[in-house]
């Protein structure tokens, strides 16, 4: 029988199956970080349970952290419970835990794969809904909740059904001043908030193979924005490339089997798909949300779409129906989070940034996703330029992309910034949030209201591999 990647992916990991009953699905690693993670712990704790393989389990503090950088002065006393939750945990059960000052502390979806953790083929959950991130090895990755947390803690396994697969092809060439966030943002806008339900995409077209793995993890981020248990993208030999020589990839003769099977981890041609979408790239220009969820979300320079749906998101976020999302002014610009808080990312914005100027009236934080990430941001003189910009490179941590740290976005202030959701106080309690690419950011920080980079403007990919 032809099979998509996402089949072979759950028969090699099927540990039984039987009809009418859901499957049992074999794990291959957890991620953990401080908010989910103490009531799995407890669970196991309360029904005198170990963890079954502490080894499969790699943690990290990201939420709740400050991005001052004095951070190691938690003020509130709820974020400070947590971390040292986590860390009495991770001592007590053996479980390697970077935290702070480590080297390797950041953003839970932004440091697996920068460790080598994520590789092609893999189960790996989170109790994070963003882990659809690691998808972009080949991964069949997805976030699950607390108690299911635990059950993976304790057996390496969790029950489920076999999800639908829905392909989503990309057609043409992407502009160069569009890059994946504008890609998965125009997917969401066409496809709606729930029109990936119970499936799990897979992105093709060589718009998609051209991608930077890390373009291809904004691309896999965001799958859950439309409904989607989780994103992939077949592993090549850009995958194999980035993957190779990290500290938890396969080494030596190990590394050759390795790449021999993870070639064999791609759809078959004629295989079966439940729902087949296809978007053509041409006329994708940069895109920007307008309103209370992802899927509101237009072209830069489009009218804002007036609908019988869209009167309460417009009241709140301030606009009406005939603006136009370009000229918007702003009050503050952030770039960072499990989206677009890599070094591809900071890269651009400092291209942006680099002899210009932040309009005055504009705060902007730019929060790498990982003390990596922020140490080779400032080896390459990054942090110079954002500083000489105006803006603040912070410590690494989740940030502003969620009100649940220090960094909060004023009520009645609006941002424009990178993350990945844009729910009513979502960055804030009475915050206005508006979604778009780092290149977006940069350019509208600079000139005070929402602009994008005209059309001649170097992309992320073309940046990268100069």
């Amino acid at each position: 029988m032809k099979h998509n990647i996402i089949e072979k992916i759950w028969q090699q990991h099927l540990i039984k199956s039987n009809s009418g009953f859901p499957d049992i699905l074999g794990i291959d690693f957890a991620l953990i970080h401080e908010v989910t993670s103490a009531q799995a712990f407890q669970q196991l704790a309360d029904k005198h349970i170990p963890i079954r393989h502490p080894e499969r389990l790699l943690a990290t503090v990201d939420h709740s952290i400050p991005t001052r950088d004095d951070r190691e002065q938690v003020h509130d006393p709820i974020a400070a419970n947590q971390m040292a939750t986590l860390r009495n945990n991770c001592q007590e059960h053996g479980i390697k835990l970077y935290d702070m000052g480590s080297g390797h502390q950041g953003i839970v979806h932004v440091i697996g794969p920068e460790l080598g953790v994520t590789q092609p083929g893999m189960t790996l959950v989170c109790g994070d809904s963003h882990t659809a991130t690691h998808g972009a090895f080949g991964a069949l990755a997805f976030g699950i909740g607390t108690s299911t947390l635990a059950h993976v803690m304790a057996t390496g396994a969790l029950l489920m059904h076999p999800p639908k697969v829905m392909r989503v092809h990309f057609e043409g060439e992407l502009a160069a001043n569009c890059s994946a966030k504008d890609m998965v943002l125009h997917l969401i806008a066409q496809l709606g908030v729930g029109g990936a339900t119970g499936h799990v995409i897979e992105y093709t077209g060589d718009a998609v193979k051209s991608l930077s793995m890390e373009q291809r993890m904004t691309l896999c981020n965001m799958s859950i924005e439309c409904g989607a248990m989780a994103g992939v993208v077949a592993p090549d030999e850009t995958t194999f490339a980035y993957i190779f020589g990290k500290p938890h990839a396969p080494k030596g003769q190990q590394w050759d089997l390795a790449v021999e099977h993870w070639r064999s981890l791609t759809s078959d041609s004629d295989c079966h798909y439940d729902a087949i979408t296809a978007i053509q790239l041409d006329s994708v220009k940069p895109m920007v949300t307008w309103g209370t969820n992802p899927a509101q979300a237009s072209h830069i320079d489009d009218q804002i779409p007036k609908t019988a749906h869209s009167h309460d998101a417009l009241a709140y976020t301030r606009l009406t129906g005939s603006d136009q999302l370009a000229g918007t002014s702003i009050d503050w610009a952030f770039v960072g989070s499990c989206t677009n808080g890599r070094i591809e990312d900071l890269r651009v914005v400092a291209d942006v940034l680099k002899n210009n100027t932040i309009a005055q009236h504009v705060t902007m934080y730019i929060v790498p996703g990982s003390e990596q990430v922020r140490k080779q941001a400032i080896n390459e003189g990054l942090d110079a330029i954002f500083k000489q910009a105006g803006a603040s490179f912070r410590q690494p941590g989740c940030s502003m992309c969620l009100a649940m740290n220090d960094d909060v976005v004023p009520a009645g202030a609006r941002c424009i910034s990178t993350t990945n959701r844009n729910f009513i106080g979502r960055q804030g309690t009475g915050s206005i949030t508006h979604l778009a690419s780092p290149l977006t950011v940069a350019h509208s920080a600079i000139h005070g209201h929402i602009s994008a980079a005209m059309t001649n403007t170097i992309n992320q990919q073309e940046h990268c591999n100069e």
